[in-house]
């Protein structure tokens, strides 16, 4: 990677998932069965992504789908005062926007109680895919968990297959959520099934692991995948450091950056986001690697996930701070 991608678009990414409100708990440490009072924010992994990449100074656009209800306004009024467009993703009459309640219990325990059935995200059909600019999007966003059930499957599919037809990339968050699936053989089935139309396949240690059936070497999970068809898989680490293997045979580590850790739910969005960046503008992979350590550095540190993504300058600035790329 030395140019920047896909230039002469509308929008730089186009993200395509589930949305929610999130409630996080304002008492810092008590367990969630002693928790007072809760915070509103804006969630959702391919929406935090979006929000992250929007504050990085990517033109982002965001196609979710949302229940006819207030808290379906509480997202599409967010999205639209960070400069998401969001026009074209719909409202799905009888179903609900996703909610998320999460108590804070650092350094480790994160309890989360999701609350998405009847959710209005996993509606998504093709035909909102073709209402979507997906066409005129340098890179199209999207998740494991757009794949769980349909009629999300054949529209996540089908975007992907309009990016690549249009010589976008599609970048794919294995975005493990097993609450929405079967079991992880159905996970893994439907990731593996997806991969010929993946350019960039992004996620964690155990995220690979499950794609792969539970062989548990990551650098055979890596190259299986590679051997479908994507050029790069990105392994989030957490504190460990990044690594990226490519379809050439390269193996990069890109390193961390430590801070006091507050609250990890939303460091691989923001890493997502900061990787995004890097990718299409032509950085390598090493430094658009330590692009998404620096955003999911800083998010660590805070109390939620979209309403606190790291800004361009602000990301920027903590990298220099600390020795530069």
């Amino acid at each position: 990677m030395t140019e920047a991608i896909g230039g002469g678009r509308t929008y730089d990414v186009l993200a395509m998932g589930r949305s929610s409100i999130d409630l996080y708990a304002n008492e810092i440490g008590a367990p969630f069965t002693e928790v007072k009072s809760f915070s509103a924010y804006v969630g959702g992994s391919p929406t935090n992504i979006c929000v992250s990449a929007r504050r990085l100074g990517l033109r982002s656009a965001m196609l979710t789908a949302v229940g006819e209800d207030l808290v379906g306004d509480f997202v599409l009024g967010f999205l639209g005062r960070e400069g998401v467009v969001a026009d074209f993703s719909p409202r799905k009459a009888g179903r609900r926007t996703s909610a998320f309640l999460l108590a804070i219990q650092p350094p480790d325990m994160f309890p989360i109680v999701p609350y998405r059935d009847n959710c209005a995200d996993l509606e998504l059909t093709p035909e909102d895919v073709r209402a979507a600019p997906v066409a005129q999007a340098r890179a199209l966003l999207v998740t494991g968990s757009g794949l769980s059930r349909q009629p999300s499957r054949a529209a996540t599919l089908a975007a992907a297959e309009t990016a690549r037809t249009h010589g976008n990339k599609v970048v794919f968050d294995l975005d493990l959520r097993a609450e929405v699936w079967s079991g992880l053989s159905a996970y893994a089935a439907a990731v593996r099934s997806s991969l010929s139309a993946m350019d960039v396949v992004i996620g964690t240690s155990s995220e690979l692991v499950a794609a792969c059936g539970g062989v548990r070497d990551i650098q055979s999970c890596a190259a299986a995948l590679l051997d479908e068809g994507p050029e790069a898989v990105v392994i989030k680490r957490g504190e460990g450091n990044t690594v990226v293997f490519t379809r050439g045979g390269e193996v990069i580590e890109a390193e961390t950056f430590p801070v006091e850790v507050l609250n990890v739910l939303g460091a691989g969005d923001a890493f997502a986001g900061g990787f995004l960046y890097g990718y299409l503008k032509g950085w390598d992979w090493y430094r658009s690697a330590r692009m998404g350590n620096a955003c999911g550095a800083l998010v660590v540190t805070r109390h939620g996930c979209a309403n606190f993504m790291p800004y361009e300058e602000e990301a920027l600035a903590f990298i220099q701070e600390r020795g530069g790329f």
